[in-house]
C-alpha cells in the first residue's frame, strides 16, 4: 500500500476553509469548486471518517471533525451525541435526554457554540447551549476545535463548536431529500410511535451563479423520565449525615419541534460573493410533573443503629409532612438567527463583511396543585441499589387526603420571560504573500452587542384568600394514578394518588374568582454587554530539511462593557406576599478588557507523521445558569411549615471574566486512507474560577438570620436559601491527554467493510480550596464498530465515561452536591440501501437500558439519585430526487 501522503482534494480544501474557524473569516480562502472538480468519494460512514480525518490533518489548530454522510444522513440522530464521540467532549443528560456537552473537563456553560462561525443564541441562556433542541438535520459537519486562532470570538474557554450547514454552490445539479421517521421511547407516557419529516431542497440557477438551499423539519417526541433522589441532608454535632428529603418525580413529556433553515448564495464572478442564512428552530414541550416530597421533622426521626462512613442509614420517621405536587408546565422555546456574509477577492487580498443577528425565547409557565398530608416511614439506604423506604400509609388511597388537610392550593405558580440576542458587525482583510516564510496575514474586528433578560410573573391563590375546602376537588371523586414508577425497581412504593389539574381548574371557574398575575420584579433583571474585538494573525510555512513546519501567530484585544439593569423593591404587595413593590431602578456598570494571544504550530516530520503544538489565552464571561447570576434576584413562596421560603441570589456585579492560559502537544500518525493514531496532550490553568454556595449571614434586608446556610432561618420560622457567588482568586490546573484511532480492518479480515473508531482522554483536575471542577470525568471513551457494503452498513457504539461531581449550579438534583456514578451507553444503527435513491435505517439508543445513578459523595458514598431513562427506537427512510 502507497502511504504517502495524497495532495489535498479541492473537496477537502473546501470544507477546511469552511470549518477551521468562524467559517466567515476562512471560507472566502478557500478556492471556487464546480462539482465537477471535486474528487469523488462513496457516500458511506466510512468516507465520513476519511473526510474527518484529511479535515484533521490539514488543520492548523487542534480540532475534531465530524461530517455528514451525506444530505440529512448525519452519524446520530442528536447532534449532542454525535459530539460526544469526539475525544475530550462528554454528554450531559437534562432529565433523559442527551442535552449539554463538556469539552475537556469544563462545564457546558464553558464551551462556545456557533453556526456558521456566528453565535446561535440559545432559548434558554441559563443552562448552556441546548443542543436537544437542534434537529441534526441542520449539521452537514461539526467542528470541535480546543485551541482557537486569533480570528476566533472568544467565549470558548474549554473549546469552540462549531456546527456548518450546507451551501447551496457546492454542488452543481438540483437535489431534493425528504424522509420520514417514526421513534417509540420505552417509557412514552402515551405508548405511541412519535413521528418525524423533513425535506431539503437545493438548487442552482442563472448558469450557476445563484444557488438556494431550503431545509423544513417538523418532530414529535413522548418520553418519561423517573427520578428518585435524597434531596436534602440533616447533619449532628459530630458530622454525620442523616437523610432529609427524599423525593420522587416523574415527567411525562410531550414535545413538538419545528426546524427551519436556509440559504441564498450568490457568486455573479469568480472575485466576489455572498450569501444570506436564515435559521429557526422552535421547541415546545408539555411536561405533567408529579412529585411526592417527603419533608422529614427532625425531631421525629429515630436513628437505627450507629453511623456507618459518616452516615445514618437506617431511620425510622413519625409523624412527618408529605407534599403531594402535580405541576403542569408548558415550555417554549425558540432560536433564530440571520446571517449576511460578503466577500471581494483580488489577486492577493481577500475582504469579508458579516452583519449578524441572532436571538433566543423562552416562555416557562407552570401551574401546581399542592397538597400536604402526614405520614410516617422507615428507611434504609444500605443497599445503593436496593434503597427500601417503606410508608405506613397507601400512598394510592385518595382517603390519605380529606377535605380539610394542612395544605390544599391551586394554583401555585410562575411564567418566566426569557430571552438572549446578539447584533454583530464583523469586517475581515486577509493579505496572501509570497514570502519564504510568511505566507499571508489577516487583520479585522468586530462589535458584538449581547442582551439578555428575564421576567417573572406569579400566580397564586393566596393572593385572594384560601379556597373553602368544599370548593375544592374531592381526591376521592377527582385522581390521577401514578404507577410504575421508577420502572417498579427499588423496595419503595411504586404508585401514588396524584391531583387533576383540570378538576382544580373547573372548581375555580366555578368558584367564580379570578387570580391575579403579577409582576415579580425583584426576581426580574437585564444585562447588556457591548463586546469590541480587534486582531492581528501571521500565517506561516517553512521547510525545515525534509521537514515542513505551518501555522499562525497572533493576539486578539478585547473590551467589554456590562450593565445589569435592576429593580429597587420594598415592602411586599399587599394582594401577594410573594410579590414586593417596585420603588425604582438602578444599574450597575463594570467594565474589562484582555488581551488574547495565540499560536498555532504543525510540524511535518514524514509524509504520515505530524507533531503540533498550541498555545493561547482563552476567557468565558461570567456565567448565568438556572441557578446562579451576576444580578441580584428574590423569590419567595408558602411553605407547608406554615412559614415561608425564600430563595435568594445575593448576584455578584462585579464579577470578572474566567479566564485560562493553556497549551497542546499532539502527535498524529495517518498510515493509510481515514486510518490514523493521533495522541494530545493538554493543560490549562484557569483563573478568576467563578464558585456559588450558600450562605447565611446575620441578617437579611433588616431580617436577623441564624443557623447554618443549609438551614437559615429567621426569628419567624421563615426559611432563607441564600446563594453567594464570586471569583476565585486561586488558580486551577487541568491536565491530561487524549487518544484516537480509527481503522480499516480490510487487510486483516477476509470480508471488507470492517472498521471502528475509538478515543480515550484522561483528565487531572486540581481543584483550588473554593472552586471545584464539576462535570469533570477522570475517564472517557468510546467505541464505534462498523460494517458497511454498498447496500448495508451496521454500527455499535459504546460510550462510557467515569464518576463526576456537580452542585447546586449544575444540576437540580445536586443542592448538596452528588457524584454521577460512571455509566455507559450501547447505541446501534443498521441501514440498508433499498436503491441508489432510498434508505432505510433502525436505531436503537441506550439499548443496554443504563439508568443514571448517583452517591453523596466520595468520602460518604452513599446512595444519592436514581434517574430511569429507558431505551429509544426509531425507523426512517430517506428518499433523494
Amino acid at each position: 500500500m502507497n502511504n504517502a501522503r495524497p495532495k489535498k482534494t479541492l473537496l477537502a480544501s473546501a470544507m477546511i476553509g469552511i470549518l477551521s474557524a468562524p467559517a466567515p473569516v476562512l471560507a472566502q480562502t478557500a478556492p471556487d469548486v464546480n462539482d465537477s472538480d471535486v474528487e469523488r468519494i462513496d457516500v458511506t460512514y466510512r468516507s465520513s471518517l476519511v473526510q474527518a480525518a484529511a479535515l484533521k490533518r490539514d488543520e492548523t489548530k487542534v480540532a475534531d471533525i465530524i461530517t455528514s454522510e451525506d444530505i440529512g444522513k448525519f452519524p446520530t440522530e442528536n447532534i449532542a451525541e454525535a459530539i460526544q464521540r469526539i475525544p475530550g467532549v462528554q454528554i450531559s443528560n437534562i432529565n433523559g435526554r442527551g442535552s449539554t456537552i463538556s469539552v475537556r473537563g469544563l462545564g457546558a456553560q464553558y464551551a462556545r457554540t456557533t453556526v456558521n462561525g456566528q453565535t446561535m443564541a440559545n432559548a434558554d441562556f441559563t443552562g448552556g447551549f441546548r443542543y436537544d433542541i437542534i434537529q441534526s438535520e441542520l449539521a452537514s459537519s461539526i467542528a470541535v476545535i480546543k485551541s482557537p486562532s486569533a480570528d476566533m470570538d472568544t467565549g470558548g474557554l474549554s473549546g469552540t463548536i462549531n456546527i456548518d450547514t450546507t451551501k447551496p454552490l457546492s454542488y452543481s445539479e438540483r437535489k431534493v431529500v425528504a424522509s420520514v421517521k417514526g421513534q417509540y421511547s420505552e417509557f412514552s407516557p402515551t405508548d405511541d410511535v412519535t413521528p418525524k419529516g423533513n425535506i431539503t431542497y437545493i438548487d442552482q440557477f442563472a448558469d450557476d451563479t445563484v444557488g438556494l438551499f431550503l431545509n423544513a423539519g417538523y418532530q414529535a417526541l413522548d418520553d418519561r423520565v423517573d427520578n428518585f433522589w435524597m434531596g436534602r441532608w440533616f447533619s449532628d454535632d459530630e458530622g454525620n449525615d442523616i437523610p432529609r428529603r427524599p423525593r420522587y418525580r416523574r415527567i411525562d413529556r410531550e414535545t413538538k419541534r419545528y426546524l427551519m433553515n436556509g440559504a441564498l448564495q450568490w457568486r455573479p464572478s469568480d472575485n466576489f460573493e455572498t450569501t444570506f442564512t436564515a435559521i429557526y428552530a422552535d421547541d415546545d414541550t408539555i411536561q405533567d410533573l408529579n412529585q411526592q416530597v417527603f419533608l422529614f421533622d427532625r425531631d421525629e426521626i429515630t436513628l437505627l443503629g450507629e453511623p456507618d462512613n459518616g452516615v445514618y442509614k437506617q431511620v425510622r420517621i413519625d409523624n412527618f409532612t408529605l407534599e403531594n405536587n402535580r405541576q403542569a408546565e408548558d415550555k417554549q422555546a425558540t432560536s433564530k438567527a440571520f446571517t449576511l456574509e460578503s466577500k471581494y477577492e483580488t489577486e492577493n487580498w481577500t475582504i469579508l463583511g458579516v452583519a449578524h443577528y441572532t436571538k433566543g425565547e423562552a416562555v416557562h409557565a407552570e401551574e401546581a396543585v399542592i397538597l400536604a398530608t402526614t405520614v410516617s416511614a422507615n428507611m434504609d439506604i444500605s443497599d445503593r441499589n436496593n434503597v427500601v423506604f417503606n410508608v405506613d400509609e397507601d400512598l394510592t388511597d385518595p382517603s390519605l387526603y380529606p377535605a380539610d388537610m394542612p395544605r390544599n392550593e391551586y394554583p401555585n405558580g410562575a411564567t418566566r420571560y426569557m430571552d438572549s440576542s446578539e447584533s454583530a458587525l464583523q469586517f475581515d482583510a486577509i493579505r496572501s504573500l509570497d514570502g519564504e516564510f510568511f505566507t499571508g496575514f489577516a487583520f479585522g474586528g468586530k462589535y458584538r452587542k449581547e442582551e439578555f433578560n428575564r421576567e417573572v410573573f406569579r400566580t397564586d391563590r393566596f393572593a385572594i384568600g384560601e379556597a373553602d375546602p368544599s370548593d375544592l376537588p374531592s381526591m376521592s371523586e377527582f385522581n390521577y394514578m401514578v404507577t410504575d414508577f421508577l420502572d417498579n425497581q427499588m423496595s419503595i412504593d411504586h404508585g401514588w394518588v396524584a391531583p387533576d389539574i383540570q378538576a382544580y381548574r373547573d372548581a375555580l371557574v366555578a368558584e367564580g374568582v379570578t387570580v391575579p398575575t403579577l409582576f415579580a420584579a425583584q426576581s426580574s433583571y437585564s444585562i447588556e454587554r457591548d463586546i469590541l474585538s480587534f486582531y492581528g494573525k501571521v500565517d506561516f510555512e517553512k521547510y525545515l530539511g525534509e521537514m515542513t513546519l505551518r501555522g499562525n501567530i497572533g493576539g486578539r484585544y478585547e473590551t467589554t462593557d456590562r450593565t445589569i439593569n435592576t429593580y429597587l423593591t420594598g415592602e411586599n404587595n399587599p394582594i401577594n406576599s410573594e410579590i414586593s413593590l417596585v420603588i425604582g431602578e438602578t444599574a450597575f456598570d463594570y467594565d474589562y478588557s484582555n488581551f488574547l494571544p495565540s499560536v498555532n504550530l504543525v510540524l511535518e516530520l514524514t509524509d504520515e507523521v505530524q507533531a503540533r503544538f498550541a498555545a493561547a489565552k482563552v476567557l468565558v464571561r461570567p456565567l448565568l445558569t438556572s441557578r446562579t447570576q451576576i444580578a441580584a434576584s428574590e423569590t419567595s413562596v408558602n411553605n407547608s411549615f406554615g412559614t415561608r421560603t425564600y430563595t435568594v441570589d445575593l448576584g455578584q456585579p462585579n464579577m470578572k471574566a474566567l479566564t485560562a492560559d493553556q497549551a497542546d502537544l499532539g502527535l498524529e500518525w495517518y498510515y493509510g486512507e481515514g486510518n490514523s493514531l493521533a495522541l494530545t496532550l493538554f493543560w490549562k490553568e484557569i483563573k478568576n474560577g467563578s464558585v456559588s454556595e450558600f450562605v447565611c449571614p446575620d441578617s437579611y434586608s433588616d431580617v436577623t438570620l441564624s443557623g447554618t446556610p443549609e438551614d437559615c432561618v429567621d426569628t419567624q420560622g421563615n426559611i432563607y436559601e441564600i446563594t453567594s457567588t464570586f471569583n476565585d482568586d486561586s488558580g486551577t490546573t487541568i491536565k491530561g491527554y487524549e487518544l484516537g484511532w480509527n481503522q480499516s480492518l480490510d487487510s486483516f479480515l477476509p470480508i471488507d467493510g470492517f472498521g471502528f473508531s475509538a478515543n480515550y482522554t484522561f483528565i487531572d483536575a486540581e481543584d483550588s480550596e473554593d472552586f471545584v471542577l464539576t462535570n469533570s470525568s477522570e475517564e472517557t471513551w468510546n467505541f464505534i464498530g462498523y460494517w458497511e457494503n454498498d447496500t448495508f452498513s451496521a454500527r455499535v457504539a459504546i460510550n462510557n465515561r467515569s464518576p463526576y461531581v456537580q452542585d447546586n449550579t449544575d444540576a437540580f438534583f445536586a443542592r448538596e452536591g452528588r457524584v454521577v456514578d460512571g455509566r455507559n451507553q450501547v447505541d446501534i444503527l443498521l441501514s440498508y440501501n433499498v436503491t441508489e435513491a432510498l434508505n432505510l435505517r433502525f436505531g436503537a439508543l441506550n439499548i443496554n437500558g443504563n439508568n443514571e445513578e448517583a452517591y453523596f459523595t466520595e468520602e460518604k458514598p452513599v446512595w444519592q439519585t436514581t434517574s430511569i431513562i429507558g431505551t429509544s427506537y426509531y425507523l426512517s427512510a430517506v428518499y433523494a430526487f
